[in-house]
C-alpha cells in the first residue's frame, strides 16, 4: 500500500469513526426515525439520478434497502438516542461475529476453534459494556445489538448481488427505506416537524456530515480502495474505526471512560481482529 493510499484508508475509517458524535449530536434535536427519513431521502435525491438498477435487481436491492436501511442504520440511530456514542461505536462492531455466524449457517463457513474463540471475547467484551450503567439504556442497547445483527445480515444479501455500484445499492437502499421509517416516525415518534424546525445550525451540520463524509465520501473511497487493492490490506483498518469513535465521544461530547468500556472494547476489538485475521487468511488460500 503506498502513501496515498495509507491516507486515503485513514480518512475513511476517521470519517466513519467522528459520524457516531456526528449521529449522536443530531439525535439531541431531531428524533432518531426522522433523522434516518431526512438521511436516506437526500442520499436518494443526490445519487439517484446517476445511478440506474435492472429490473431484475430489484428485488435483491430492495431486501438490501430495509435490511440496512432500516435494520442497521435506522436502528443505530434509534440506539445512539439511548446510548452514548463510544458504547456504540463498540457494541455495533459486533457485526463482525454475527457475519461469521451466518456465513457458517448459510455458505457451510467452518468456523474453527481460532474464530470461535474470537466471537467468545468479543460477546465477553459486549457482555462488560452492557453491565455499565453509564453505557445506554436496556432498551437502546438491545436496538445496538439488532442493528449490528441487521449489518451482518445484510452483508449476506449483498454477497449475492453481482455488478451493482456500492453507490447505487446506498441511493436505492434510501428510496426504498425512506418510506418505512417515515411510517415508522409517525407511529412512534412525537412533535417531529417542530423538531425539525427548531433544529440548531449544528444539527443539520451533523446530518450534512453523516450524508456527505460517513456516507457517500467514504463509501467511495473505500471501494475504491477494495477495488484496486487486497482486501485484507485494507479491511484491518476498519478496526481503527471503534477506537476513534471511543476517542471522539470522550474528548467531544465528555463521555465517561471507565473501566467497563476499557475492558470490555479490548476484549470486543480482540475478539472482531481474530475474526478478521482468520477470515483473511481463509481467503488467501488457493
Amino acid at each position: 500500500m503506498n502513501p496515498r493510499d495509507f491516507l486515503l484508508a485513514l480518512c475513511v475509517v476517521v470519517f466513519w469513526g467522528f459520524n457516531f458524535v456526528a449521529i449522536k449530536l443530531a439525535v439531541t434535536e431531531i428524533p432518531p426515525l426522522t433523522l434516518s427519513f431526512l438521511r436516506f431521502t437526500i442520499t436518494a435525491l443526490i445519487l439517484l439520478p446517476f445511478f440506474r438498477i435492472d429490473i431484475t435487481q430489484f428485488k435483491s436491492v430492495f431486501f438490501v434497502g430495509i435490511v440496512l436501511g432500516i435494520g442497521h442504520f435506522g436502528f443505530l440511530m434509534v440506539g445512539l438516542s439511548g446510548a452514548d456514542a463510544a458504547t456504540t461505536a463498540l457494541l455495533i462492531q459486533l457485526g463482525v461475529p454475527f457475519s461469521s455466524i451466518l456465513a457458517a449457517i448459510f455458505f457451510k463457513d467452518k468456523l474453527g476453534w481460532k474464530r470461535s474463540l474470537g466471537m467468545g471475547l468479543a460477546f465477553g467484551g459486549a457482555a462488560l459494556l452492557v453491565g455499565e450503567p453509564q453505557g445506554g439504556t436496556p432498551f437502546a442497547i438491545f436496538i445496538l445489538f439488532i442493528s449490528a445483527f441487521c449489518w451482518a445480515w445484510a452483508n449476506i444479501l449483498i454477497k449475492k448481488i453481482n455488478h451493482i455500484p456500492p453507490l447505487a445499492i446506498i441511493g436505492w437502499m434510501g428510496l426504498f427505506a425512506s418510506p418505512f421509517i417515515a411510517a415508522l416516525s409517525f407511529i412512534l415518534e412525537h412533535n417531529q416537524m417542530q423538531a425539525v424546525q427548531a433544529a440548531s445550525l449544528q444539527a443539520w451540520a451533523m446530518l450534512g456530515y453523516t450524508i456527505c463524509f460517513s456516507s457517500l465520501l467514504a463509501y467511495h473511497i473505500w471501494y475504491s480502495l477494495i477495488g484496486r487493492l487486497d482486501v485484507n490490506q485494507v479491511v484491518p483498518f476498519t478496526m481503527l474505526a471503534p477506537v476513534i469513535g471511543v476517542a471522539a465521544g470522550v474528548t467531544l461530547l465528555g463521555e465517561a471512560l471507565t473501566i467497563y468500556k476499557i475492558i470490555g472494547g479490548m476484549l470486543t476489538l480482540c475478539g472482531v481482529g481474530i475474526i478478521q485475521l482468520r477470515q483473511g487468511k481463509k481467503t488467501l488460500k488457493p
